[in-house]
């Protein structure tokens, strides 16, 4: 976006000089009205209908320069502003020091300045070069801090940021490239950065289209899924492929839903709800058993047997 700067009013000095008192040469028998020195012969300054040498004109009636402090002598060229008086010479901006005696001027906090050195006092200033952003400057905001757009620059590679996007990270910020390498998590499986999207699972970061199935490759995210010596599988392909088979029924043991819970004895694997007595069908899980030649039964049908 661009800035600009309200526009302080211009003024003109004014001049004065022989046109409040009068300097000439005394012909007549005058003395000087304070020192009582005669004047005739001398130069004079008549001012408030009284005659004074220019010593004491100099001490008693002279305005004194705002800038240098020094009587403004009846020779001089005066500028007056606001009951306040300068020596034509002393009429300078106070930024630039440029004469401004005979130009327009911007007065502001009791200080006078030229057109150009106001507008970029009154303007804001960069935070990156410390310099007036004037308008038609590009600039960048952010939070109520203004940079020029050359200035604007990633804290880490130096490079022009611009109106591009970045990261803030306290008072430093980032290009995309630069926040991705130092503080983006990395996908343990493409080790390419994480900007958006990942998931996490046991503390590692994953890319959401990374996180599949390694049989048919679905998608895991927000889906049921078994991990098997960090092989991640969807259900179908751990019921399909990786899952034991029930000694009972033959269907695969997938620990999810009806059958969670699992019975393993010498090898072999049941649901819980399919390990019951051969003979009486009794279920067994949590019980006393007796396993005889690959059947399981009860105690009281394994006497009989």
């Amino acid at each position: 976006m661009s800035s600009s700067s309200p526009q302080l009013p211009e003024m003109e000095p004014s001049s004065s000089g022989p046109s409040s008192y009068k300097v000439g040469t005394m012909a007549e028998k005058f003395d000087c009205h304070y020192c009582r020195d005669p004047l005739q012969g001398k130069k004079y300054v008549q001012k408030d209908g009284h005659h004074c040498c220019l010593k004491c004109f100099d001490k008693f009636c002279a305005n004194t320069c705002a800038e240098c402090r020094k009587p403004i002598g009846a020779d001089s060229k005066e500028v007056h502003y606001k009951n306040r008086y300068w020596h034509d010479t002393c009429f300078r901006c106070a930024k630039c020091l440029r004469s401004l005696a005979s130009e327009t001027f911007v007065a502001k906090d009791n200080k006078i300045y030229c057109n150009k050195c106001a507008t970029r006092e009154d303007s804001p200033k960069c935070k990156g070069c410390f310099k007036a952003i004037v308008a038609g400057d590009q600039n960048v905001e952010y939070k109520g801090t203004i940079w020029h757009k050359d200035c604007f620059t990633c804290s880490n590679c130096k490079q022009v940021i611009g109106t591009g996007s970045f990261f803030p990270k306290g008072e430093d910020f980032y290009c995309v490239t630069c926040h991705e390498t130092k503080f983006a998590k990395h996908c343990v499986k493409c080790n390419k950065a994480i900007t958006s999207g990942g998931i996490t699972y046991q503390d590692q970061p994953w890319h959401a289209d990374c996180f599949v199935c390694v049989t048919c490759s679905k998608k895991l995210a927000g889906q049921r899924f078994t991990a098997v010596e960090d092989q991640y599988y969807c259900v179908d392909c751990y019921k399909n492929f990786v899952a034991k088979k029930c000694a009972g029924c033959k269907n695969p043991i997938t620990g999810f839903g009806k059958g969670a819970s699992v019975v393993a004895y010498e090898g072999q694997s049941w649901h819980d709800y399919c390990f019951h007595c051969k003979k009486c069908s009794v279920n067994l899980a949590n019980k006393r058993f007796v396993f005889h030649q690959e059947q399981v039964y009860c105690p009281d049908c394994a006497k009989k047997l």
